[in-house]
This record gives C-alpha cells, sequence and structure tokens, in this order.
C-alpha cells in the first residue's frame, strides 16, 4: 500500500513540474513574439517605438516619479505624529547649594515615553505644492508627448530611408538581371560576327559597376535597419522587415499647403506656458516668505525618574501640553527681495522664450513648406521622368536586336531608366519626410 501511495505521489509531482514548465516555456514564447513585429507598417512601427523606445520610457517614468514628489509635498498638510522614547542613567547627579545646604537635582534614572502631533496651519511650502500640483503633473505629461513626437518624427525619416534603400537595390537588382540578358545578347552578336567585342565589353563593365553598386546598397541598408530598430528599441538580433504599399504612400503625399501656422499649437510652447505658470506660482511663493508661517503642536510625555533602576517604571510623572507656533521672520539681510527679483527675471526670461519661439515658428513653418513644395515638384517630374525612360530603353532595345541602335546608346538608356527609378523612390520619400517637417511646424504631431 505503501509503494502505491509513492508511485501515485511520484505520479503528481512529474505532472506538476511538467506542467509548471510548459507554462514557463508558453510565458517565454509569448514574450518573445511581443518583443517583434509580424507587420512592421510605418504605424506599427511608430506604435512599437512608443512603447519601447527608452526616450519614451524615461519620460514615462519621470512622470511616475513627479506623481510621488507631489504627493510627498502634498503630505505635508496632513497631521504629523511621533514617538520618542528615552533613557537615561546618571552616573552624577547635578548638586545644587539652597540656603547653605547642598541638594541633589534629580536622580539617577530616568526615561520618557513621547506622542507628540502637530498641523501646518499656514507652510508655504505645503501651500506652494497643493497650489502647482495640476501644472507640475500637466508639465510632466508635456514632457512625455514632446519626447513621443521626438520619436515619431525620427522613426518615420529613418523608416523612409530603409524604404528608399530598399528600392534602390530592388531596381538594382532588375537592372543586372537586364544587363546580364544584354551581356549574353552582345556576346552572341560578336560570336556571330555582327559586332565586334567592344559591346560586350561595354556590357560586362556596366554589369561589374551595378553588381557593386548593389553590395553597396546592401550594406548600407544594413546600417539604416539598425538604426531603425535603435531608434525602435527593437531586439538587436531579430529581424526586421518592413512593410510598405507604393501607391498609398503616393496617395498620402498630398498636404493642404494653405494652412496658417500657430504657434499655440506647438508643444514647445504648451511646455513653455505651463512653465510659466509654474514660475509665477513660484514668484508667489517668494513673495510669501513675508507672511508667518503657523503650526498647532501638542506632546503627552509619560515620564519615570527612581534611583534604582529595577523600580524605574514604578510611577508615572506624565506632562502633556499643546502649542501654536507663529514664526514671524523680521530681517534676513535682504534674501527675500533679492530671491522675489530673481524670481521676477526668470518669469520675463521665459516671456522672452514664448516670443522668440513665435517669432520662429512661421520661419520653420516656411522653410519646411518651401522644401515640401520643392521636394512634390521633383517627385512629379521625376515621376513623368520615370514614364518617358522606361519608354525610351524598351524602343532602343528593340531597335538595337534588329541592328538599327549601338550597344552604347542601350547602355546609355538602361542608365537613364535606372537612375530615373531611383530618383523617383527617392523623390517619393523625400516628399513624405517634408511632410512630416511641415505637420510638425504645424503642431498637427501629437501623441
Amino acid at each position: 500500500m505503501n509503494k502505491l501511495f509513492a508511485l501515485v505521489q511520484l505520479k503528481w509531482k512529474i505532472f506538476i513540474v511538467s506542467a509548471v514548465l510548459a507554462v514557463q516555456s508558453l510565458q517565454a514564447q509569448q514574450t518573445a513574439n511581443d518583443s517583434l513585429l509580424t507587420n512592421a507598417t510605418l504605424e506599427n512601427v511608430i506604435q512599437y517605438a512608443l512603447k519601447r523606445q527608452p526616450q519614451v520610457q524615461k519620460a514615462l517614468i519621470n512622470e511616475e516619479i513627479t506623481e510621488t514628489t507631489i504627493r510627498g509635498k502634498l503630505a505635508d498638510w496632513y497631521p504629523q505624529l511621533n514617538f520618542g522614547y528615552n533613557l537615561q542613567h546618571n552616573f552624577k547627579v547635578q548638586t545644587a547649594v539652597i540656603g547653605g545646604n547642598p541638594i541633589k537635582l534629580g536622580v539617577d534614572n530616568t526615561s520618557s515615553f513621547q506622542f507628540t502631533a502637530s498641523q501646518n496651519i499656514f507652510n508655504r511650502d505645503a501651500l506652494l505644492a497643493s497650489r502647482t500640483a495640476g501644472e507640475v503633473r500637466k508639465y510632466a505629461k508635456q514632457n512625455t508627448g514632446s519626447s513621443k513626437i521626438d520619436v515619431a518624427v525620427n522613426v518615420s525619416k529613418a523608416f523612409y530611408d530603409v524604404l528608399a534603400t530598399k528600392q534602390q537595390i530592388k531596381v538594382t537588382r532588375e537592372d543586372i538581371v537586364r544587363l546580364e540578358r544584354s551581356l549574353r545578347d552582345a556576346f552572341n552578336q560578336y560570336q556571330a560576327g555582327v559586332t565586334d567585342k567592344t559591346d560586350y565589353k561595354r556590357a560586362t563593365i556596366a554589369l561589374n559597376n551595378t553588381r557593386a553598386l548593389l553590395k553597396s546598397n546592401e550594406e548600407a541598408l544594413k546600417a539604416k535597419q539598425e538604426y531603425l530598430k535603435a531608434l525602435m528599441g527593437y531586439p538587436v538580433n531579430a529581424t526586421l522587415d518592413i512593410v510598405y504599399d507604393t501607391l498609398q504612400m503616393e496617395k498620402e503625399i498630398v498636404l493642404d499647403t494653405l494652412q496658417a501656422p500657430s504657434y499655440t499649437s506647438r508643444i514647445e510652447y504648451q511646455l513653455l506656458a505651463t512653465q510659466r505658470k509654474l514660475q509665477e506660482a513660484n514668484l508667489r511663493y517668494q513673495k510669501w516668505s513675508y507672511i508667518p508661517s503657523v503650526t498647532a503642536s501638542g506632546a503627552y510625555n509619560f515620564n519615570y525618574q527612581n534611583d534604582k533602576f529595577s523600580k524605574l517604571y514604578n510611577t508615572n510623572y506624565p506632562q502633556s501640553f499643546a502649542l501654536l507656533n507663529v514664526s514671524v521672520p523680521i530681517f534676513q539681510g535682504g534674501k527675500r527681495k533679492y530671491n522675489i527679483q530673481q524670481a521676477e527675471w526668470q518669469l520675463k526670461t521665459i516671456d522672452w522664450d514664448i516670443a522668440d519661439l513665435r517669432n520662429n515658428v512661421n520661419a520653420q513653418y516656411t522653410q519646411a513648406l518651401a522644401v515640401y513644395k520643392s521636394n512634390l515638384a521633383n517627385y512629379l517630374a521625376l515621376k513623368d521622368n520615370l514614364a518617358l525612360a522606361q519608354e525610351v530603353y524598351d524602343v532602343i532595345q528593340l531597335q538595337y536586336r534588329n541592328g538599327v541602335k549601338t550597344y552604347l546608346e542601350v547602355i546609355t538608356s538602361e542608365t537613364d531608366l535606372r537612375t530615373a527609378r531611383i530618383n523617383y523612390y527617392n523623390a517619393l520619400y523625400a516628399v513624405l519626410s517634408g511632410k512630416i517637417d511641415v505637420q510638425k511646424a504645424l503642431g498637427q504631431i501629437v501623441y
């Protein structure tokens, strides 16, 4: 019977251990899956970065630190309760001579238990904390929002940069396929005696240059992908395959260029406005230094005295009191006046920061809009060039095969087509990046 019970107990232990290991494995797999993106569109990449980017996470932690700091300051308004214990042994008790007789003042052993309570009635530190708690929280949230905007903008531009390089690689690989076919055609024509060896040597040179360009772009892509992953907070050893729709991106290049910038919509202004309110509160705080501080307090003491330590706690001589303390600052060497002047100058500094921002917003918007319009015009022109280059290449390729055109013209048309395709994609992503700068200047990027 005991053996049967031991066997059943062993089976249950094996089952429990197996279940625990299975759950841990599932949790680890789930965590690994959660840290990777399966559909790395631009929006998903941005959302991933906002959740994992260290800059954003530090801003969120700062919000929590701010909240705990506020609560710590507001705690000064609550009653403060304290307890104290004291035990003292006097080796020599003080003696006083009264009427010519030496009299011992005190006993050999004393002990006390003290309970104290205090309540702030007026305290400028606690008052400042209660008056500015909302603005301090708001400022911390705005800092987080500013960090998110910077991350979103940087990630978007890095995303487009990766896309541009990937498109260059795609175009280059397609060119290599065409050049390899052209090389075979040129070599066959040379073997047939139709052309000399110049054509297929030119084809070989063009193919080698294109392969070198492909290698260069592939190495550049690795660096740009790692930079994007760093901005996202993405695992270093994980693969990030971004997903994009060129047609959808072409639809997203449109932007209303008649919008007027408003500096009040910028996160920089919102931060300065909140900072100004906090500085106004600091100025009031400095002026409150002329107002007395008022505190109510009380205590109850259990006092024990006896020459014999064993009987120390036999008799209690209690003491209690209530106290209203009013502290009136009279003269501090002009310190309060100088602190007030300093707070006033700091307030004026913020006013000048707001004025500087107001002057720069329009300039930033005008510059960003000019870049966007320039990129848009360039994009539209290059889009037409791409269609023309494709048409020219098809015609010259056909004419070359029929012996009408030379191979030099084929190479030239291939180069023009490759350049037109690369320039088209670069222009597309430049327009989208420029649009982001315009939206940032308008204060339309909000997270």
